[in-house]
């Protein structure tokens, strides 16, 4: 008889997502991959999610794309479901952050939670409090807490099949991301500007004062030009028509899905060397880590030499979909043989 599996997604946009939603679209990757493994998989999400396994919905709409919906109503609502359902499932996939955390003990179904950053380190003693209980997977060596137990380590995979391998060098710079003040746009626009190469800029708007501030003055559709959120099947075109992708976060990023599908698409990355960037680039080959704006600029110079095929090879040997769900079986398996969680 399979495993029976419980996913918990996010309910902010559709799983998968129709343009922007990172979490949503690593569980829908790995959903699909299960269920093509032969586990029974059940998919909590919202009810517009689309899936080959068994889909169960209590919030027809995602709270970020219907304003009628309220998100804490919602949340309560949709992580309820799963814990009221638990007793028809080996074990219970939690990529909802730490609030169904607070549920774990009151059943006896074992959980694994998949720790997708900490947006605060103020939501650390919620892992704390269920650290001997529950199981952690990082998502990337640099995104574990010193404070928590993990089983294990599993870098996000793509589905390569979505994009599509360019190799001629772009004629266009490019960031990819959430227009927040964090994710480094207006770096992206400084480095560009001071390169001489036009600027491309794809993502949605999460800090309107920012964008208002410190992009929009920039934007004239010749040196700096806006995207707006771009859909899923759209993005192996722009990240593949670009000449790097500048990631100038300024955080530790966690993980970087954008940095692993530019690279699929054969553009090398541009980042500065925080979070997981290390684990990601390999720097001189598929990518330049640096340290400031001047070496960004420096590294705009020689990104044209580095091989792109290369960048693809990388990610194909590393970061596939399938790989990751691969990596997931055998911590489901490790998990109900050890009886931890119980």
């Amino acid at each position: 008889m399979p495993i029976r599996i419980a996913v918990l997604s996010p309910i902010s946009w559709r799983t998968p997502p129709r343009a922007y939603g990172p979490w949503e679209l690593v569980v829908s990757l790995l959903t699909e991959e299960l269920v093509r493994m032969g586990l029974d998989v059940t998919l909590f999400a919202s009810g517009d999610s689309q899936t080959s396994g068994k889909l169960v919905s209590v919030c027809p709409r995602p709270y970020s794309e219907d304003s009628s919906v309220d998100p804490k109503v919602a949340e309560c609502l949709h992580i309820a479901e799963v814990f009221e359902r638990s007793a028809n499932f080996d074990l219970i996939h939690n990529h909802f952050d730490f609030l169904p955390l607070t549920y774990s003990a009151l059943v006896s179904t074992p959980m694994v939670t998949t720790i997708h950053g900490f947006s605060s380190p103020s939501i650390v003693p919620v892992y704390k409090k269920y650290n001997a209980t529950g199981s952690y997977v990082a998502i990337s060596e640099a995104d574990r807490s010193p404070e928590l137990d993990y089983v294990a380590t599993i870098h996000h995979g793509i589905d390569l099949n979505r994009f599509s391998f360019t190799g001629a060098p772009g004629r266009y710079l490019l960031f990819f991301g959430r227009l927040h003040p964090e994710k480094g746009a207006h770096e992206a626009i400084r480095v560009a500007k001071r390169a001489g190469i036009k600027l491309v800029i794809a993502g949605i708007v999460q800090d309107q004062g920012y964008f208002d501030a410190q992009i929009r003055p920039h934007i004239d559709g010749h040196n700096v030009e806006y995207l707006g959120a771009v859909k899923a099947e759209q993005r192996d075109t722009v990240l593949g028509g670009a000449l790097a992708l500048l990631h100038l976060v300024s955080f530790d990023e966690p993980f970087g899905l954008s940095v692993v599908e530019s690279m699929a698409c054969g553009t090398p990355v541009i980042a500065f060397r925080r979070g997981s960037m290390p684990e990601i680039i390999r720097h001189g080959e598929t990518g330049y880590m640096v340290a400031d704006a001047d070496d960004a600029i420096a590294a705009v110079n020689a990104v044209g030499s580095l091989d792109r095929a290369a960048c693809r090879a990388d990610v194909e040997r590393r970061f596939s979909h399938t790989r990751m769900a691969v990596d997931y079986a055998a911590v489901y398996e490790t998990i109900l043989n050890s009886g931890v969680g119980r």
